[in-house]
């Protein structure tokens, strides 16, 4: 993370009680790599976090001491030293604030993570250590690790001058309580998120359509009714499959409408304050800045990108959605229009009657156990490494599994996966850093927090398809992490990459997920055994293809939304009226009254203006997954030379460099378009052998 980076954008999940009471999270002395060893109480972190700080301060205290010619290990190792400190500080305490157990715990790592906020803003309009890395000289070698401290000085310098360094000193005080208090609103934003777990009462034929394990799962109240909740395992399967369209419609408002109204003057307020820090730094808008360090470049570039992809893409959307509607007419005369609360329903009734494929099909080849072992086991055979549970290691919760990953016999990393809702906890998905790596020196460690099925006595856990191509994709950035944190320097790992390339490792791994060769080694029926036929595979392809236009569609719709709010007065923004209007202008489907989604959109703290990352980086990862064999894409010669051309290289490079080495060109949008028109150009076959 650079000193730039906010803490909120990539670090996810750790769960620690205010006491911690299980033989997992105990220890009897704090461990300067993990806040939850030791620091069991809410004074305990703080007395944690001082050491991080104290130790990045020895370390400003260390280069700043220096007499005479500055050099690479004179002042940028000390300046790298520091940062590490405030990385290992903020990713944990935002880990801790976001998933701990007990409200006192998340509130003091609230206030730690205002803290660390503050000191890494000290250091980026810190004039002296400024000028002193600009003092160095650039490495002249052509080496990969000459080039890599290049472009870590060179970017470092970027980011110090975008903080605003060359400031006189009113203005640096002004930006620095500016950035405070960014870092305070966005925090109370994802709290507000968090705490609003909203009940939906149902009948018990409202859960008509809904999979047995599901009802199985909800006990009937003393009524006769049902209690469901705004949480992912409940919430998806009722828009998937409940033939009740009003407890679809319920369920809808009641999840689109989290922390409404209370996040509404919350977000007007982030943004009236990263709109005065641009105007401070001498931006026009806050977009402007947010995409000057990216690989868009511009705010102007990014609005030629989306208008780019809207055209490569809305022709299919539209065809879709006509589709879809005269489906519905058939089965229900009086439909004129499907809403948002319905489309989910109708998308998976329209595949069901067109490709022969049932969603819940495939469910009981999908147990979590299995699913976890085969995404580990995939990732071993691409990647060329080995993951080896260590069940004895401290974790912060008896559920929470840990690998370590080996290269060969060299142990080059740790993982540990959190992957089941409890109260307290984060109801995302996401992979974050839990240590950066430092070649030699640090071992590189990351997580996975999400929240599927599963995980208690009885429940099998039966994922839906597109849950296990949620866990592909996080698991995708997972492996980026550890792959590309063997570098020398802590802040060139893999999620210190330019944000808008971030998810292009991701999402390139998601398109595993559609190979039969990949899927039937762990999709077995967790009854019987049985593997999951190859011709429903197929089924499933060509059904999962249906929609994509769509799906780019709705991500313009994100990426709009969040570019506007960055680029307009944030006086005058009317939240729900720009939703809405941007809706219409991308989605066919009709706007549900009573949503307020805005107030749930969690990327605008992170990502800011910057949610088209996702756009781009399907982009990106589509096409780098045309460069791999079909008939081998787990041992062919390509899955290593993505590892050594993508991953491995961290952020020692720019990510458009990382792209050209792969492809030998710039990417293209021709993949996406064949991407999202699979499912037209040769009609379900075409996107069935898509796995083949």
């Amino acid at each position: 993370m650079n000193i730039r980076q906010s803490f909120l954008l990539l670090a996810q999940g750790l769960l620690l009680p205010c006491a911690l009471g299980n033989a997992h999270a105990q220890a009897s002395k704090p461990d300067p790599l993990h806040a939850w060893i030791g620091a069991t109480t809410p004074a305990a972190l703080t007395a944690w976090i001082g050491e991080r700080l104290a130790a990045e301060q020895k370390d400003i205290d260390a280069l700043m001491a220096v007499k005479g010619t500055r050099t690479v290990e004179n002042t940028l190792r000390p300046l790298d030293d520091a940062q590490n400190e405030l990385a290992l500080a903020g990713d944990q305490a935002y880990l801790l604030y976001s998933l701990a157990d007990g409200a006192e715990m998340r509130d003091k790592a609230q206030a730690e993570l205002n803290r660390i906020s503050s000191a890494a803003t000290d250091l980026s309009l810190n004039q002296g250590v400024y000028r002193a890395l600009a003092a160095v000289p650039l490495p002249a070698g052509t080496s990969k690790d000459d080039l890599a401290t290049k472009h870590y000085i060179e970017r470092s310098l970027l980011e110090y001058r975008l903080s605003g360094v060359d400031k006189d000193d009113a203005t640096r005080a002004k930006i620095h309580a500016l950035q405070d208090k960014v870092t305070e609103i966005s925090l109370n934003f994802g709290k507000n998120i968090a705490n609003d777990v909203k009940k939906v009462p149902a009948t018990r034929k409202e859960l008509d359509g809904l999979p047995a394990d599901y009802v199985a799962r909800h006990k009937p109240n003393a009524d006769g009714g049902y209690t469901l909740t705004t949480d992912s395992p409940d919430m998806l399967p009722v828009e998937d499959f409940s033939t009740s369209a009003d407890l679809r419609r319920r369920m809808y408002i009641a999840y689109h409408s989290r922390a409404y109204p209370a996040n509404e003057p919350v977000l007007k307020s982030l943004l009236e304050t990263r709109e005065e820090l641009a105007h401070t730094l001498g931006y026009p808008t806050y977009a402007d800045l947010a995409t000057a360090d990216q690989m868009i470049g511009s705010a102007s570039n990014l609005k030629a990108f989306l208008d780019e992809v809207d055209a490569a893409t809305k022709d299919a959307s539209g065809r879709e959605y006509k589709q879809l509607l005269a489906f519905a007419q058939k089965r229900e005369p009086g439909v004129t229009e499907i809403s948002d609360s319905d489309s989910r329903y109708w998308a998976e009734q329209y595949r069901k009657a067109t490709y022969d494929f049932d969603a819940q099909s495939v469910r009981p080849y999908f147990p979590y156990t299995q699913v976890e072992a085969g995404i580990l086991s995939t990732a071993s055979k691409l990647f060329h490494v080995t993951f080896q549970r260590v069940p004895d290691a401290i974790v912060w919760d008896k559920s929470v599994t840990t690998y370590d990953v080996l290269d060969g016999s060299k142990r080059i990393g740790r993982i540990y996966l959190d992957m089941h809702p409890r109260e307290g906890k984060d109801k995302w998905f996401s992979s974050g850093p839990v240590v950066p790596g430092i070649r030699g020196r640090q071992m590189p460690e990351g997580m996975l927090i999400c929240n599927f099925s599963g995980g208690v006595a009885g429940d099998p856990g039966l994922m839906q398809y597109d849950e296990v191509v949620t866990f592909f994709h996080e698991f995708g950035h997972l492996m980026h992490h550890i792959l590309g944190s063997q570098n020398e320097w802590s802040q060139q790992g893999g999620f210190n990459v330019e944000g808008d390339f971030v998810e292009a490792p991701s999402q390139m791994l998601e398109e595993m997920f559609r190979s039969y060769a990949v899927l039937a080694p762990f999709a077995k029926d967790y009854k019987t055994g049985a593997t999951i036929p190859e011709p429903l595979v197929a089924k499933m392809n060509a059904a999962g293809a249906y929609g994509r236009g769509n799906w780019v569609q709705a991500q313009l719709f994100y990426s709009s939304f969040s570019l506007q709010v960055h680029d307009q007065p944030a006086a005058q923004l009317k939240f729900d009226d720009l939703w809405h209007t941007d809706h219409d202008r991308f989605l066919h489907t009709a706007y549900v009254p009573g949503e307020h989604d805005f107030a749930s959109f969690t990327h605008l703290t992170g990502y800011a203006s910057n949610y088209y990352t996702y756009v781009l980086d399907k982009v990106i990862a589509v096409d780098f997954f045309s460069q791999f064999d079909p008939r081998d894409l787990l041992s062919g010669p390509t899955a290593m030379r993505y590892r050594k051309s993508v991953l491995e290289p961290g952020a020692t490079e720019p990510a458009a460099e990382l792209v050209k080495d792969f492809l030998g060109r710039p990417q293209s949008i021709d993949a996406l378009k064949a991407w999202v028109n699979v499912q037209f150009t040769e009609g379900k076959q075409s996107a069935a052998r898509e796995g083949k």
